[in-house]
């Protein structure tokens, strides 16, 4: 081994950087914050290959002077703690790291002037070596170029994404940040087009935020978001949750602020998620941008360099107080859970041992497990046997005739139709509750994947093609998916910046809901590997397929297409769960029933 030594400053600054520069995006973020706390009214930002080639940004701040800009890009050297108290950190920087961290990866150029001066001062550093300060041109303000990021550690370079998927990380950041500062004027560029464009707004603050996080997220979201203000002990929660009826298959917007500060915090996730518990799948999450005001001395912002995680002193009265604040908020809106007699009776089922009749085998052969009743579970096996025969469930709904016994049918016969959403089926005995737009998904499901199987999806052409709006990351992902979204019999086609159109359409959807379909698709996209083939992730994606494809709940049947839905929930595999987990049907034996009645 060698002998112990000390590693060079260069060295040192680039190990350091790993830390701090973790790809353009946290560059940017580092240099946008910086812009903030200089007091800018205005910031103007440039990324050119995704960041990699040049980030650019531009704001009319305080500035620095020619001492200052010297000083800037030594290792901890900030102005944002002028008494050292870590304790009540009121600025987004102050770890001194930023600057000089970027300049040992890249080419950096700093352009600065302030008020006072005459003249602004330039300052470069090359793969951290640092040049001498020389008069410049330049307005009142800051201008920080990045040129060649990461040239000087080339193995950084290959963990890089696409120049696209890059410049959409950063877009992020911006965003975020924006969504803090709706008094400071924002624009992102690639150099050819403004991306990004939102222009300052004063006045009452919520009024103010709401509009920027509608020119953000979008008019659907201020359109149907409701406003939150608490307070607990000292902690302010304010900001903007939508209605549980805006929802979306990820979480990406959820967006959750600390002092200012864009954060990832499984505490506040974890209380996002139970606000909405009552009144939301647990598949679909609920769209968000809540701003959390904290005495300094109660959370610690300095737990990593990247000063995207924080640490509460109390987490449970964080933790009560944003949930307390979304329930409170949505009870308001008239959105309450509520309790009944039909939830006890699904309640004093459960406790009777109830399990799903239909269970998947690893053979698929449709057999049943389960603690229900013995009679129904082998009356149902036996119909399994026509779809064993033919490989695939049937694709057409046979009318079936209602005047017949209850007992020659393992899922009975239908009686009726409640509220245009349940269909209630006699047995031999007891009742079968089905909820139509669940079952029929898992029906259209299991045909999807039949016909893929076979020979492909079978798709109709529409007469009028679908134009769908989409943010431009998503319709860029729908668009590179479009081979394989055909092959599940959707055609589309790119139709300008975050538009796309949908030309063919899969047959047996039928009617469906396209827009929310896309969107859908869209989002699960972006939760799935890019390198993951569709086919890989067929069950999730067929799923969105059928469930927009399927019988829709409050649409009104006839006896015969009642009938025809159970014959052929009992021919198919897996029908005793839709597509997203939920039941099919509910049992009810005389029994229980009775029970409620105090019969027995």
């Amino acid at each position: 081994m060698s002998l112990l030594r000390r590693l060079p400053e260069v060295t040192v600054n680039r190990i350091a950087a790993g830390e701090v520069v973790e790809r353009p995006a946290s560059a940017l973020k580092e240099l946008v914050e910086n812009a903030i706390d200089a007091g800018a009214g205005r910031i103007d930002i440039v990324l050119i290959d995704g960041g990699r080639e040049l980030i650019s940004v531009t704001d009319d701040g305080h500035g620095m002077s020619r001492d200052e800009l010297a000083l800037a890009v030594e290792r901890h050297a900030t102005s944002k703690l002028p008494d050292e108290d870590l304790l009540h950190i009121r600025w987004l920087g102050f770890r001194g790291e930023a600057l000089p961290s970027i300049g040992a990866v890249s080419r950096l150029t700093m352009t600065s002037r302030t008020g006072g001066d005459d003249e602004a001062w330039r300052i470069e550093v090359d793969g951290g070596e640092v040049g001498t300060v020389i008069p410049a041109a330049q307005a009142r303000g800051s201008r920080v170029e990045v040129r060649d990021l990461f040239y000087a550690t080339p193995a950084r370079l290959k963990f890089l994404k696409t120049p696209r998927t890059e410049f959409q990380h950063a877009a992020d950041v911006v965003k975020r940040l924006a969504m803090v500062r709706p008094d400071i004027a924002f624009t992102l560029s690639d150099g050819e087009r403004r991306s990004l464009d939102l222009t300052a707004t004063g006045g009452d603050l919520f009024d103010a935020r709401l509009a920027r996080l509608g020119a953000i997220i979008g008019r659907d979201f201020a359109d149907n978001a409701l406003a939150i203000d608490a307070e607990r002990e000292g902690i302010r929660l304010t900001g903007y949750a939508g209605l549980p009826t805006l929802n979306r298959a990820n979480n990406r917007m959820q967006y959750l602020f600390v002092n200012g500060r864009p954060v990832r915090d499984r505490v506040l996730a974890g209380a996002l998620r139970a606000g909405y518990m009552d009144v939301l799948a647990h598949d679909r999450h609920a769209l968000a941008a809540l701003f959390l005001d904290v005495p300094a001395e109660l959370v610690d912002v300095n737990v990593h360099p990247m000063k995207a995680e924080v640490r509460f002193r109390d987490a449970g009265i964080v933790r009560g107080l944003l949930v307390s604040a979304l329930r409170h908020a949505l009870a308001g809106a008239g959105h309450r859970s509520a309790t009944s007699v039909s939830t006890a009776a699904l309640g004093r089922v459960r406790e009777g041992g109830f399990d799903l009749p239909y269970r998947q085998t690893s053979h698929m052969s449709g057999h049943m497990s389960g603690r229900g009743n013995a009679g129904l579970m082998e009356a149902a096996a036996s119909f399994q046997a026509p779809f064993a025969a033919t490989a695939a469930p049937s694709a057409r709904l046979e009318a079936e005739e209602t005047v017949v016994a209850a007992g020659d049918y393992p899922l009975g016969v239908a009686r009726g139709q409640l509220h245009e959403t349940y269909i209630v089926a006699q047995t031999a005995n007891g009742i079968v509750i089905v909820d139509q737009h669940a079952a029929h998904e898992r029906l259209v499901m299991e045909r999807m994947q039949a016909q893929l199987a076979a020979n492909g999806v079978a798709r109709q052409m529409l007469l009028l093609p679908e134009v769908v709006e989409l943010d431009e990351a998503g319709a860029q992902r729908i668009v590179e998916r479009a081979d394989e979204l055909a092959e599940l019999g959707l055609v589309v086609e790119s139709f300008g910046d975050g538009t796309i159109v949908v030309r063919e359409f899969p047959a047996l959807l039928g009617e469906s809901n396209i827009q929310g379909l896309i969107q859908d698709l869209a989002d699960e996209l972006a939760e799935m590997d890019q390198a993951l083939a569709l086919r890989e992730r067929l069950d999730d994606v067929c799923a969105s397929m059928a469930c927009h494809g399927s019988v829709r709940a409050g649409r009104r049947l006839t006896v015969e297409e009642m009938n025809a839905l159970l014959r052929e929930m009992e021919r198919t595999p897996r029908s005793g769960q839709c597509s997203h987990g939920r039941p099919t049907y509910v049992e009810l034996q005389l029994g229980d029933i009775e029970s409620l009645f105090g019969r027995r």
